[in-house]
């Protein structure tokens, strides 16, 4: 089997970066899971995505992977970018792991996840988007509230300022995040409380993988209890020390089992498939609130989610071979423990399945179907 892993590789691109390091990331966890997967008959190449060239494209449709891996997060070192990869490789009709271009602009426009969200039913804090500084005083939202761009993940822009309790200090971390990330700033009510990750994989049956929980040390005594961009990504930092992730530790089955059908109605509304994280917090009442939806999460074998599959029995290796058999089995239609090869019977495309992954086929079948009518 070939496999194609695709990857931003765009950390260089900007003078001045405000997320550097989240983009320096995806190179190490393309190498990861390349040495994961390149095998027996299995060979995973790493394949970047360098600027706004996009090369790349005609390289896969010379290549023909069996599959491609997606782990971009950005192009030109601009997170919106992040959908258009899955639209290309549907052009393409190569099946592709994770979500579709749809699932990741809505979780990467978080007033429209929020929107949609609040539609379907699951809790989520009050939030409005700021567009211009001079709308902060249009905001009708009980103190406190966290400010953050309404365009990007990984924690960038977040800092211990980000939380604010007074109009002033709102203007303040508004005008922030308008000057710095040149896009509006989702202000949102800030939920007092722990914080809770649900791992998801798989698609028909999805399943929740050990949740994790951050611990915020002596550092956040007198701070915001939240992860911050230093907290995420700098290793020295006295934030990244002191909020590791750890397994979260649940006396109440109820919360567990609400905690987890939350998320998976959150990654339901944004029809996300294969693997994603859900952020929670969780209010001193019990009453979980979804904060952010990341389906194209960090999966380096030392980041959350391979942790959280560890506590679950699955070491990397088997991850990484599970999340090309979930994609494979979404884009065929064979499930792995079914037989496959010439005279396997197929089911029905399922309704997660890639737009155009097998285009081909589908026509040659819709032809046949029209001759056999006539």
């Amino acid at each position: 089997m070939h496999i194609a892993i695709l990857y931003n590789r765009d950390h260089e691109l900007l003078e001045d970066d405000p997320g550097r390091e989240a983009r320096e990331d995806v190179t190490r966890v393309a190498t990861a899971l390349s040495e994961a997967l390149t095998r027996g008959d299995t060979h995973a190449e790493p394949l970047a995505v360098e600027g706004s060239r996009l090369d790349f494209v005609d390289l896969l449709a010379r290549m023909q992977p069996d599959l491609v891996i997606n782990l971009c997060e950005s192009v030109a070192a601009d997170s919106r970018g992040e959908m258009v990869i899955p639209c290309l490789l549907d052009m393409l009709g190569l099946p592709y792991t994770g979500s579709p271009a749809l699932s990741l602009g809505l979780a990467l426009h978080k007033d429209k996840a929020k929107e949609l969200l609040k539609v379907r039913g699951v809790s989520t804090p009050g939030f409005a988007r700021v567009d211009r500084l001079e709308d902060v005083g249009l905001v009708d939202l009980p103190f406190p509230l966290i400010v953050k761009p309404a365009r990007e993940d990984a924690s960038m822009g977040i800092s211990g300022d980000s939380v604010v309790h007074d109009r002033a200090a709102l203007g303040r971390a508004v005008e922030a995040v308008l000057r710095t990330f040149q896009q509006p700033a989702l202000v949102e009510q800030f939920i007092p409380g722990r914080e809770i990750y649900v791992p998801l994989l798989g698609n028909n049956p999805r399943r929740a993988l050990p949740l994790t929980e951050i611990r915020f040390g002596k550092h956040f005594e007198d701070r915001p209890n939240i992860v911050t961009y230093a907290a995420k990504w700098e290793s020295n930092s006295p934030e990244y020390k002191d909020s590791p992730s750890a397994p979260c530790q649940l006396e109440d089955p109820v919360l567990e089992a609400r905690l987890v059908k939350t998320a998976v109605e959150a990654f339901a509304a944004l029809e996300c498939q294969d693997y994603g994280r859900v952020d929670l917090r969780v209010s001193p009442e019990g009453v979980p609130y979804v904060i952010d939806i990341n389906p194209n999460c960090d999966l380096h074998p030392d980041a959350g989610f391979a942790k959280a599959a560890r506590a679950a029995g699955i070491d990397y290796p088997a991850l990484a071979t599970r999340l090309v058999e979930i994609a494979l089995e979404r884009a065929h239609g064979h499930p792995t423990t079914r037989r496959k090869g010439p005279g396997a019977a197929r089911f029905l495309d399922p309704a997660n399945r890639n737009v155009l992954a097998g285009r081909s086929n589908g026509r040659n079948r819709a032809r046949r179907s029209r001759a056999s009518a006539e």
